[in-house]
């Protein structure tokens, strides 16, 4: 259990609602204290890697002529997590689909979502979704010592998921030291500390927001990606969201609309959500050795235990 002292606050923060917890006091820091900080830190964050703004370094580097541009250490965490979830699913999960996002209709931060059960009556027929060319992603470099990153001319990021479980990761480590935490990044969530209490982590559906099943964490990460939180009619009318298949460019309509993963960090935890979801309800267990749930286009909801033993179905 979390202690009764637990210090928390919520907030917006990445075009969502981030989070923080923690309880204890580390190196004469109390909780009050680094709960402030975690929240100034992810502000700044979002300031710095928001698409949406063009003074933002994101933008300042997905603008910059040059193949090589030197970036903040935060910038080449986050370029190197692009670079290894390319690699981990084989291009499934690529965060170089900037153009193509904008292309579909998110070009701008979006109001009211569709609702989900008229997206997925309008959706094209359902396939899983493949990767694309990546030879891009193959020429993309990090120089540390430098402090720099390279990429091929017209490389651009799209911050997104991976971003926010690499945030929740880098303030996990921070925190550790302390009693217990949780960090929730606009869904991300990293959960520690020195009591190794559990917390009970709640997945919601994406239809009704009823909880579809409760997992307890005393360490690691959660992420869920989904279709019915972000999700608009394009200029022909058809329905689009913000996850694509990297094959076509276009959003995947693969029979999942709701990944949640279980994985020992936060950023690793979001590839494999992504990574489920673009698979289709076939190829997504595979992605989930640590546990997780995959929600259907039927709302049923098939949770999946660490050796990847379906438990069944569960809606309570």
């Amino acid at each position: 259990m979390i202690a009764t002292t637990e210090t928390s606050e919520t907030f917006a923060c990445f075009g969502s609602t981030c989070a923080v917890y923690v309880s204890g006091e580390a190196g004469g820091v109390d909780a009050p204290a680094a709960v402030a900080r975690v929240k100034q830190r992810m502000l700044d964050w979002h300031d710095r890697f928001t698409r949406f703004e063009p003074t933002s370094e994101l933008s300042a580097l997905n603008c910059d002529p040059r193949a090589t541009v030197p970036v903040s250490p935060a910038m080449r965490d986050f370029v190197r997590a692009v670079i290894v979830a390319a690699e981990q699913t084989a291009g499934l999960v690529d965060a170089t689909l900037l153009e193509e996002v904008q292309r579909a209709g998110y070009g701008a931060e979006l109001g009211t979502p569709l609702p989900l059960p008229l997206a997925l009556r309008l959706a094209p027929p359902r396939r899983a979704a493949s990767a694309g060319s990546r030879g891009r992603l193959r020429e993309i470099t990090i120089d540390d010592a430098r402090g720099t990153v390279t990429r091929p001319p017209g490389v651009r990021f799209d911050s997104g998921g991976l971003a926010k479980g690499l945030f929740a990761d880098l303030l996990g480590r921070e925190l550790d030291r302390y009693d217990s935490f949780a960090i929730s990044c606009a869904g991300d969530l990293r959960v520690g500390g020195r009591s190794g209490a559990l917390r009970a982590v709640e997945v919601a559906s994406p239809f009704d927001d009823s909880v579809l099943h409760t997992f307890s964490l005393a360490r690691g990460g959660v992420a869920t990606s989904g279709i019915g939180r972000r999700s608009w009619l394009d200029r022909s009318g058809a329905p689009a969201h913000h996850l694509l298949d990297p094959a076509s460019g276009r959003p995947a309509y693969t029979g999942v609309v709701q990944a949640t993963a279980l994985a020992s960090s936060a950023v690793d935890a979001e590839m494999r959500a992504k990574a489920a979801l673009l698979s289709g309800p076939e190829g997504a267990p595979a992605w989930l050795p640590e546990g997780g749930a995959i929600v259907l286009e039927d709302a049923s909801c098939h949770v999946l235990a660490p050796a990847l033993a379906l438990e069944g179905k569960s809606n309570v």
